[in-house]
């Protein structure tokens, strides 16, 4: 039996670093961070000097990310923040919904026996066999796609021309299709980006609009909830027009959905679409840009994978991997524990970072080099267990259809310019990735 371990606390430095969402614009230096805490402190307790957030315990090792995330029993998801947040965050959103911790009220933050019964709604939807039913659908949306981006930028036909990529492919791609499968009009598609940028990339001036550096956590704070609050709106409204006029999307399933015989109560109804609507294009946009990223930073493996597309689902595992667009999830333990040999108590708050583990070299051999033959590949990206992405199987599907369409257009493909990444603790990804391409 492991020793019990004294409970190591990080220095104010690195608690900082932990918390703050600009370390988690700076990549190399955030791996190099957990990288240190993994080797040393695995399960290292995070306390603010201002007290603004509730001191927390960072997991940084696989094995054991992996052991709290298929444990629903023993950590749970509901009673506390599932996503870091500050004290005046989970003050703010307890009195916005009338006591839960959690503004949204959705899949990843709920706990048995309401999660499984929620989650079984729209689970054989996303299997691969229904998937099928749309592949076309999705291929269509590619090409659409890719068209835009070989006509964009300065330059005729077959010219080399500098792009976003973002702007261009990973932000809108997946949004199209998730609207798509959602039934929301082409037209409010901008919309719902604006919200979703809002809502998970809220701590960066980019994303959330303000066009403001560090603005105060009350304003952010509002920026979310003003968010949310809209999606809210939005979602009732296109609810109401799914039970009238129902079709084959997921809009109309849960529209029209029971729950013990009971159609699903409004704020569990809002929160289904808002997780599908939002996180289901926004992490598949940051798996997408780092895919590219990585072959416009490697012209062999580009033309590798170009020349044989049997590569390509080592490409989509790797890039999810090596991203990790969810950086995070909170968790509450439900009983004393111990984690790595250190003491856990119950009512405990545990942050499982998946970057720390998807970058484990216990687990990955040279864990930050960008390898499409990866083999195994059994990474932390989708979560584990009961709360698993629900969505894995569509991000996989869309990811490959994209880049057999990119690899057909593209001649070539190289950075020209520097990729800058979002400020964000929790959901994270480039925000900008300037490239020069040759169109086929």
């Amino acid at each position: 039996m492991m020793a019990t371990l004294a409970a190591p606390v990080a220095s104010p430095e690195v608690a900082i670093a932990v918390i703050d969402p600009k370390s988690y614009a700076a990549w190399d230096p955030l791996l190099d961070l957990f990288d240190t805490i993994r080797a040393e402190t695995p399960v290292l307790r995070i306390e603010a000097g201002d007290d603004s957030f509730e001191p927390f315990w960072l997991v940084t090792r696989y094995d054991d990310v992996m052991r709290i995330s298929k444990d629903n029993a023993g950590f749970l998801n509901a009673p506390r923040p599932t996503v870091l947040t500050s004290r005046a965050g989970e003050a703010l959103a307890r009195a916005v919904t009338g006591g839960s911790p959690n503004l949204v009220s959705s899949l990843v933050s709920l706990d048995a026996p309401i999660h499984p019964k929620l989650r079984r709604l729209t689970q054989d939807w996303f299997m691969p066999k229904n998937l099928a039913k749309i592949e076309a659908e999705i291929r269509e949306l590619a090409h659409q796609t890719v068209d835009r981006l070989v006509a964009a930028g300065e330059g005729g036909p077959g010219e080399t021309k500098v792009v976003d990529f973002v702007k261009e492919v990973s932000a809108p791609y997946p949004l199209h299709v998730v609207m798509q499968i959602l039934g929301v009009p082409e037209a409010d598609e901008p919309r719902m980006l604006f919200l979703t940028q809002q809502m998970f990339g809220g701590q960066d001036e980019d994303l959330n609009k303000s066009g403001v550096a560090n603005l105060p956590p009350e304003q952010l704070l509002q920026i979310v909830v003003g968010a949310v609050q809209d999606f809210e709106r939005y979602f009732d409204g296109l609810a109401q027009s799914k039970r009238e006029h129902p079709t084959e999307d997921v809009a109309s399933l849960l529209a029209n959905a029971a729950l013990d015989g009971e159609p699903l109560n409004p704020r569990d109804l809002a929160g289904y679409y808002i997780i599908l609507a939002a996180a289901g294009h926004d992490t598949t946009s940051a798996s997408t840009a780092g895919a590219m990223l990585a072959l416009s930073r490697d012209s062999a493996q580009f033309a590798r994978v170009k020349a044989d597309r049997s590569l390509l689902p080592g490409i989509v595992e790797e890039a999810i991997r090596w991203t990790t667009p969810v950086q995070h999830f909170m968790r509450m333990s439900a009983h004393d524990t111990e984690i790595a040999g250190v003491p856990i108590k119950a009512g405990d708050w545990l942050m499982i970072n998946y970057v720390a583990a998807n970058h484990d070299p216990a687990v990955f051999d040279d864990p930050r080099r960008f390898d499409a033959a990866r083999s195994p590949n059994r990474h932390l990206a989708f979560g584990a267990g009961a709360h698993q992405c629900l969505g894995l199987h569509l991000a996989r599907l869309e990811m490959r259809i994209l880049f057999e369409a990119l690899l057909d257009r593209l001649e070539s493909v190289e950075p020209a310019g520097e990729a800058k990444r979002a400020s964000s603790t929790f959901v994270g990804g480039l925000k900008t990735l300037p490239l020069r391409i040759t169109p086929a």
